[in-house]
């Protein structure tokens, strides 16, 4: 008799499990539909309806920029700028130590006056042996020969000129002045250093009109066209800029096979730009490339390194689906895998949401 017993209390246990479970299950059913359904506001998914669109990578410049150097070597003797501060067209910069220039300004001054003697000394012979040639008291042969001497003067004095003012030229170039009204932006020497030929002294830049300038790769150079808009994005801030493609390189030689695209960007939108800024800028693309759905990035949802977005089921529950994203667009990224065009996707929810919550569409 006792395995009997034994059965019947096992085949009691199994059937009171089933009824706590059942009436567990049932009770969580229960609380789901106590719950008020949720909410929400949807959209359908769709891709861009012009062609594609591709991003291309770089940095903020300024549209006026000069990076400034010298072509005398000497060691500086004054810096008047700091970095940041704004100097007007004209003004000194750095002076850099010229007594070498000026040892040769003395002596090509010098030259140039005595190629001035000898040449005004040729032009007065010259007139006084065309006066005596027209009285026929000198021959034509000493004529010839007085003009020869005068065209060697001549010659001679326009040699000491030109090099007086090449000296000149190198001696401005050791007072270093601004070449435009702008904003120093870096500085690379201070006083006692030796400054070279080439070297750069000082970034300057006329602040208030900056353009992006970003490397397109071949595939796509040929859909960017001149006066085109672009949207571009800054990185630091999230702003995106309105910009207008303004130069476009036809050549790549110098740029890794990257093309260079400059945009020069609307100045009047509210935005602080600063050089050096990374920028990505979208462009239209081939429309024969994968056209990716766009959705709104304040729709997605993330948890750990997971992106997804609630979608509607046949029911009207929503339903948590994962997503594989591609290339940010400002406001809106990419899906390339996980939701289709014309699939509905929740954008907006006026309570939490989770799987199975019911939902109230707006």
């Amino acid at each position: 008799m006792k395995p009997a017993i034994q059965n019947f209390k096992i085949i009691t246990l199994v059937v009171l499990t089933g009824i706590i479970s059942l009436s567990c299950s049932d009770q969580k059913d229960r609380d789901q539909e106590l719950q008020a359904p949720v909410t929400v506001e949807i959209e359908k998914s769709e891709s861009p309806s012009e062609g594609s669109y591709f991003n291309a990578s770089g940095q903020i410049e300024a549209e006026e920029f000069a990076r400034i150097s010298t072509r005398v070597m000497g060691y500086v003797t004054k810096v008047y700028v700091k970095v940041g501060q704004q100097v007007h067209k004209g003004d000194a910069l750095i002076d850099i130590n010229n007594s070498d220039v000026q040892a040769k300004k003395a002596e090509a001054e010098s030259g140039v006056l005595q190629a001035q003697a000898r040449y005004n000394s040729a032009e007065k012979d010259l007139k006084r042996y065309q006066n005596l040639y027209n009285q026929n008291s000198a021959s034509e042969k000493e004529l010839e020969e007085i003009k020869t001497h005068f065209e060697i003067a001549k010659a001679q004095l326009e040699g000491a000129v030109k090099v007086r003012n090449e000296v000149e030229d190198m001696l401005s170039y050791s007072n270093v002045k601004a070449p435009f009204s702008g904003v120093i932006t870096s500085k690379s020497v201070k006083k006692g250093d030796l400054a070279k030929p080439g070297f750069p002294l000082l970034n300057l830049e006329r602040p208030g009109q900056y353009i992006a300038a970003v490397m397109v790769p071949e595939s796509q150079i040929s859909y960017i066209k001149v006066d085109s808009k672009v949207n571009v994005l800054v990185k630091s801030s999230g702003q995106n800029i309105l910009g207008i493609v303004d130069e476009v390189s036809t050549s790549s030689f110098n740029s890794g096979g990257q093309y260079l695209v400059k945009i020069k960007l609307d100045k009047h939108q509210k935005t602080s730009l600063y050089s050096g800024m990374f920028v990505s800028a979208s462009f239209k693309g081939c429309h024969e490339m994968f056209q990716p759905v766009l959705i709104p990035n304040s729709a997605i949802v993330r948890k750990g390194d997971l992106q997804g977005i609630y979608t509607v089921s046949s029911s009207g529950t929503a339903i948590l689906r994962w997503l594989k994203l591609g290339k940010n667009h400002g406001e809106f990224s990419e899906v390339l895998s996980g939701l289709a065009p014309g699939e509905e996707y929740i954008v907006k929810a006026e309570g939490k949401l989770y799987n199975g919550a019911r939902l109230n569409i707006k």
